[in-house]
């Protein structure tokens, strides 16, 4: 048998509704608060998801507050994000 971890406290926190995950795999974001949930649900901070997505700070904490919309190439990869979390965070890992 094999050893399922625990859930804990910051798991369930930082977890998304079904129906609200699908609709950001399906690259519906409608305010910025569904950019700050994804962040959050990948489990990474705004330096770090933005220097995983290729974007900086600024642009991110734009998206995040409202005053601008993800578009092409950076909208995929927060549907990339919404789907495969554990790939986002491996993008910071150092290549060996």
């Amino acid at each position: 048998m094999t050893d399922i971890p625990e859930l804990t406290e910051a798991d369930v926190e930082r977890s998304l509704r079904r129906d609200h995950r699908q609709r950001l795999m399906a690259g519906d974001f409608r305010n910025g608060q569904d950019i700050a949930d994804l962040r959050s649900f990948v489990g990474l901070t705004q330096a770090d998801f933005a220097l995983a997505l290729g974007v900086s700070v600024r642009t991110l904490q734009g998206w995040e507050q409202d005053r601008r919309r993800p578009r092409g190439p950076s909208l995929a990869l927060l549907r990339i994000a919404a789907r495969h979390p554990k790939f986002i965070r491996e993008n910071l890992a150092p290549v060996a």
